[in-house]
């Protein structure tokens, strides 16, 4: 990120903290509903210098990447089977418009239900959270390449498997990033919401510190909790999915410059 976002988003974000601010010392809000930013951060400076939220956080994250790399091991294949073949795109690909569609918390009574209050409930509603969004963009990516691709490299002598790991996977590429992108953000939501209603003894994660903030009431905790979320979602763009979009646009010739 170019320093001159840096500093508009730094300056964008210290506003929105003095009107934050400025809201809660005029009493306008309860300070039961919505704490001031001090008392969140002192929360968060307290949860981090304890090691309770950066344990939770590492929680968190160890359940979301194994169940979003599994999203996309179950994902992509199925992805490019339904762009391959007419009779999987009229049956799991018509079944992955629908449960794409289905919110996230929806998989949360049935994980429940099939697994118990384990660690195994939790990685089934990622997964569902994830593997749609995945297989749809590899889907729509394969689609969506110029005929004229195609045409040449048919002239030129590719063939079957040779043009899809040339010609098709290359130029579908951009697309099924954006689709993991998509997927990374649906998994966050799908993994908050199984920890908010599952209950592990062995490990506490975010979604856990979130619901016992509600339970207690303490709303430094709630807010602090997602800000925590928002503070990783925001690192893993920029140090992932932003550097390998510039990169992709670099090479395929999309940059203005």
């Amino acid at each position: 990120m170019k320093s001159k976002a840096i500093i508009h988003l730094l300056v964008f974000h210290l506003i929105l903290v003095v009107i934050w601010e400025i809201i809660t010392r005029t009493g306008w809000v309860s300070p039961v509903l919505l704490p001031s930013p001090i008392d969140v951060a002192i929360y968060l400076f307290d949860s981090i210098t304890s090691g309770e939220m950066l344990k939770a956080a590492w929680v968190t994250l160890k359940r979301l990447l194994f169940g979003y790399v599994i999203g996309i091991a179950v994902g992509l294949p199925l992805g490019l089977l339904c762009a391959r073949l007419k009779c999987v795109q009229n049956t799991l690909g018509v079944l992955a418009l629908g449960l794409q569609t289905l919110p996230s918390v929806c998989w949360v009574p049935l994980a429940i239900l099939w697994f118990g209050q384990s660690e195994a409930a939790l990685l089934f509603v990622v997964v569902m959270g994830t593997t749609w969004s995945i297989l749809i963009a590899a889907d729509n990516g394969v689609k969506n390449i110029p005929p004229l691709y195609l045409r040449a490299a048919y002239t030129m002598g590719s063939k079957n498997t040779h043009t899809w790991i040339y010609v098709i996977m290359p130029a579908a590429f951009p697309a099924i990033v954006s689709g993991m992108k998509q997927g990374w953000a649906f998994a966050w939501r799908s993994l908050m919401a199984a920890e908010i209603y599952v209950t592990i003894m062995s490990g506490f994660g975010l979604g856990q510190l979130l619901h016992y903030g509600r339970e207690l009431q303490a709303m430094d905790q709630v807010l602090g909790v997602m800000a925590i979320v928002i503070a990783i979602g925001l690192l893993a763009d920029m140090l992932l999915f932003s550097p390998a979009e510039k990169l992709l646009r670099s090479r395929w010739g999309l940059d203005k410059s």
